[in-house]
């Protein structure tokens, strides 16, 4: 089971793209890249091997949008719900939600913005440009996480 978990977390990292070291915690790694976005700013993480059940409480949990396509030559990194600071931070336990643009938001911005914080997602939405669905993509990341996010390394 433990091997599971640690596959996850590699797989998550591979995902997302970032480079990995290991820390001094036994099973954590330190994703010192700005590899997430939550509340405008850039964070980097703490990538445990721990896949969480989703029998816990929903409101222990923020959201994490992957999103699946973008035209933005910047790309678009993983956008969490809240970000250390904010009061509605959980410490980093995540319930995936997939995010993908439409037709009519190609069409409406030709490239599309960079998703900064959960407020960008939930505008787009509203305005029919995103649909957002509980659960991960194909490949994404676990559908339920722990990923506490730090200070990303300059």
């Amino acid at each position: 089971m433990k091997r599971i978990g640690i596959l996850a977390v590699i797989g998550l990292a591979l995902v997302l793209g970032v480079s990995l070291a290991p820390n001094a915690s036994a099973g954590a790694t330190v994703i010192r890249t700005a590899s997430f976005w939550g509340d405008g700013v850039l964070w980097g993480s703490v990538v445990t091997p721990a896949a969480l059940p989703s029998s816990a409480p929903a409101s222990s949990f923020d959201k994490f949008f992957v999103t699946t396509n973008t035209n933005n030559p910047m790309g678009q990194a993983p956008v969490a719900e809240a970000a250390p600071g904010n009061p509605s931070y959980n410490g980093g336990r995540w319930a995936t939600h997939t995010v993908t643009w439409t037709a009519a938001a190609f069409a409406a911005h030709g490239t599309v913005p960079v998703l900064t914080s959960s407020a960008d997602v939930m505008f787009h939405a509203g305005l029919g440009h995103l649909t957002v669905v509980q659960g991960s993509p194909a490949g994404g990341p676990p559908a339920y996480f722990e990923c506490p996010l730090i200070r990303a390394s300059a």
